[in-house]
């Protein structure tokens, strides 16, 4: 089978859609004596990088997140080591894909669907995390916000994609277990899909859009768009 004409080109958020951050675990588990703190570090890591962009200024999300584990480290009243930092990035470099993510893609490629991703995280040298987690093959282009100096989910983040893809961003859909990116893809002009992961909800509040599509397994948000598609 082959796309339609009006198949959207999917657009993946990388970090906790396709790969697994819960095998960071381990190291919130031996610094803080709870694998739960990561989640605190992540919310962190998020807030602060949006935090950044509405300011007008940019630091890589990898070094924001080496400052994300000291700050919290710091507000638990423990002592973050230079060894831990380098810990934490050498987990996110080899984070591997949920079980759900190598059928759903195969799915979509499958059915004629383009695919690229988009990541807040900075360009890497091969082995890329992808390349690492085994699904480097299934995307044409990958993209990383570091070309705007933008964090999602600013505008221009998405619309880089489509500038660079050169189709308009209504022709682009966004998959993403943060539902703080759908909005921002739904914000300019892309149609949303959100992966109700665990830890991840939506938000039932007056003005927030609700998801162009929205399941709690990948593989199944992949036949819901598949089938849109037909």
């Amino acid at each position: 089978m082959t796309s339609k004409k009006s198949a959207p080109i999917i657009v993946f958020d990388v970090n906790e859609t396709l790969l697994d951050i819960t095998t960071l675990e381990p190291l919130f588990e031996r610094m803080f004596g709870d694998p739960g703190i990561l989640r605190e570090w992540f919310a962190q890591l998020v807030l602060y990088s949006q935090t950044m962009t509405l300011s007008g200024l940019y630091t890589p999300f990898n070094k924001l997140g080496a400052a994300a584990l000291q700050m919290t480290a710091t507000t638990h009243q423990i002592t973050c080591t230079d060894n831990d930092v380098e810990e934490l990035g050498a987990r996110m470099r080899n984070m591997p894909a949920h079980p759900d993510v190598v059928p759903a893609l195969t799915r979509l490629k499958d059915a004629g669907f383009r695919l690229v991703t988009l990541t807040n995280s900075p360009s890497a040298a091969s082995p890329t995390p992808l390349d690492e987690a085994g699904l480097s093959q299934f995307f044409e282009r990958t993209f990383s916000v570091e070309a705007t100096s933008k964090f999602k989910p600013a505008p221009e983040t998405y619309q880089h994609v489509a500038q660079k893809l050169s189709v308009r961003t209504s022709e682009l859909c966004l998959v993403a277990c943060h539902l703080w990116d759908t909005i921002g893809a739904q914000a300019a002009g892309c149609q949303g899909a959100f992966l109700a992961r665990p830890h991840n909800a939506f938000l039932p509040a007056p003005g927030v859009p609700h998801p162009d599509f929205m399941a709690s397994d990948l593989t199944e948000l992949a036949e819901r768009i598949i089938n849109n598609a037909l």
